[in-house]
């Protein structure tokens, strides 16, 4: 059973083996469900040269924002990137690689990748400048384009409840692209909020399968509000 015990005890071990110009895929929805000691952990390790793959860079001083300081990303693939000024700067100023990919069309290239399958047709996107330089094809009397699945060098996941073997479990809305993105990494590195003992999970309940886990570390976590609305008297 020693064999299937994930858990490693610091960030650097949980980050081990991670190098320049790799390709990372991260969790997580605005600043909700993100792997944000992971992320500091990259931060510190000072890896250049990075693509990220991710739904959005989060903001300036969190998130994957933060390695933008640093300049340590060379790419970032993503569906939405408005909550970050240095991300724009950036942009403009011919300092950042971007490619831009509908939200839905972006999950499905994560799962396809993690699937293993290497590339597929959608609607989405056609006739628009995402669909410049892709192949076309008509199915049913519609045009689709190809797509091609991503798999990173790095997969780095945020989750709820896991057990040593790296059974995970998402909460609520921080469920979002993790289950998609741990399935999609070469190393799948896991923070979680809760160990549990190996069968205290339900099967059921279970969201990703610790088959999928590669190193998995307990972790606090500030559960920073991106935007925050309260009701006035």
């Amino acid at each position: 059973m020693a064999g299937l015990d994930k858990l490693v005890t610091s960030y650097e071990a949980a980050m081990a083996g991670l190098e320049d110009n790799m390709t990372v895929i991260s969790g997580g929805f605005g600043l909700c469900g993100i792997p944000e000691n992971l992320i500091q952990e990259i931060y510190h390790k000072e890896t250049k040269g990075l693509t990220i793959v991710s739904n959005n860079c989060g903001i300036e001083e969190y998130g994957l924002g933060i390695l933008l300081s640093k300049r340590q990303i060379k790419k970032m693939v993503a569906s939405y990137v408005g909550e970050n000024g240095e991300f724009e700067r950036q942009l403009m100023a011919n300092e950042l690689e971007v490619e831009l990919t509908p939200q839905g069309t972006l999950a499905e290239k994560i799962r396809a990748g993690g699937a293993g399958i290497p590339a597929f047709y959608t609607a989405t996107g056609v006739g628009t400048l995402v669909a410049e330089g892709k192949h076309h094809k008509i199915y049913n009397d519609r045009e689709y384009i190809l797509e091609e699945a991503i798999v990173g060098d790095f997969a780095i996941v945020k989750a709820w409840k896991a057990d040593r073997h790296g059974n995970l479990v998402y909460r609520k809305t921080a469920r979002n692209f993790n289950p998609m993105v741990a399935t999609a990494g070469k190393i799948t590195v896991v923070e979680v909020e809760e160990l549990v003992e190996v069968g205290e999970l339900d099967p059921d309940e279970i969201h990703t399968p610790g088959i999928y886990v590669d190193r998995l570390i307990v972790g606090t976590f500030e559960k920073r509000i991106e935007q925050r609305t309260v009701l006035t008297a």
